[in-house]
């Protein structure tokens, strides 16, 4: 298939884009850089020039292609409920372009969309429309494309891992060297669910192969690492004090990353592994932690 990716030059687009073409797909990859064009091109793909500002630009991106693998988010948090919202003007944009077809469209979430309730196994066949977390943008707006007979499907990530970067990991990591001790809130014993980054890759190729409407998927790997187990593999690397802060202190300490530091979001994948014959190979969440280079 000739595949459009948002996002082929972002830490997951770029690992999509080998799978992809090893499967004897061709490309389309998204670009808002000259560089990112030039990196593109040497691993021969066709890029686009494009921005998540530019829903229309996107469309007629898409509008070339037999398939749709949307990835690319704007990580800034600060105005995470602001790029939520972007996020759902691109997808809506995306849709448009694949009107009248059956071409598919995988759009990308979190598989928090899959919790029953707070600290409750996320699964794939579980969403929450009226979900608090603003990322719920995503799926509503897949929803409305569902509805309107688009084949669009959905996957939702967990912390996605390697040796270089892991998530909402990465700026813990930060975190911890401004302030001279790895921490986490109480007595850290909620969950974040991992992937591997080459599992995650090869599992959005399966989903834009399968074509399968309405379909939700769990990039998952490890359904639940305790964070305390996170905080200790930091301070390990970092060589650093591993403490606990109060829950009272979580804003004080962590900023604007205290509304994920005490989430407890373990989730499920056996769906998942079942429909598409999934199984994830890749070095474990705490092994990439403790083999990185800090």
């Amino acid at each position: 298939m000739r595949i459009f990716l948002t996002g082929a030059t972002g830490f997951i687009g770029s690992a999509i884009v080998p799978e992809l073409l090893q499967a004897g797909h061709q490309v389309i990859g998204v670009t808002r850089s000259d560089a990112g064009a030039e990196a593109l091109a040497a691993a021969g793909v066709e890029a686009y020039r494009g921005t998540l500002e530019d829903s229309e630009g996107l469309r007629d991106g898409a509008a070339k292609a037999e398939a749709v693998i949307h990835t690319a988010f704007d990580h800034d948090f600060s105005r995470f409920a602001e790029n939520c919202e972007k996020d759902r003007r691109v997808i809506a944009a995306l849709g448009q372009a694949l009107a009248g077809s059956d071409r598919p469209l995988v759009i990308t979430s979190g598989t928090g969309m899959g919790a029953p309730g707070h600290g409750q196994l996320a699964v794939e066949d579980v969403f929450n429309p009226s979900h608090p977390n603003p990322r719920v943008a995503s799926e509503l707006a897949g929803n409305a494309l569902l509805e309107a007979g688009i084949n669009v499907s959905v996957m939702r990530l967990p912390q996605v891992h390697n040796t270089v970067k892991q998530g909402l990991i990465s700026p813990l990591i930060e975190i911890a060297r401004r302030k001279g001790v790895s921490a986490y809130v109480g007595e850290g014993r909620n969950r974040f669910a991992a992937g591997h980054l080459l599992d995650v890759a090869r599992l959005y190729r399966l989903a834009v192969e399968k074509r399968q409407p309405g379909a939700r998927y769990h990039a998952v790997g490890e359904e639940g690492v305790e964070v305390r187990a996170i905080a200790e593999a930091l301070g390990r690397g970092l060589n650093l004090p591993v403490v606990s802060i109060a829950p009272e202190k979580a804003a004080e300490h962590f900023g604007w990353m205290a509304m994920f530091a005490p989430m407890d979001l373990p989730a499920s994948s056996a769906l998942t592994q079942a429909r598409l014959g999934w199984h994830p190979t890749g070095p474990t969440l705490i092994a990439d932690l403790d083999a990185m280079r800090y």
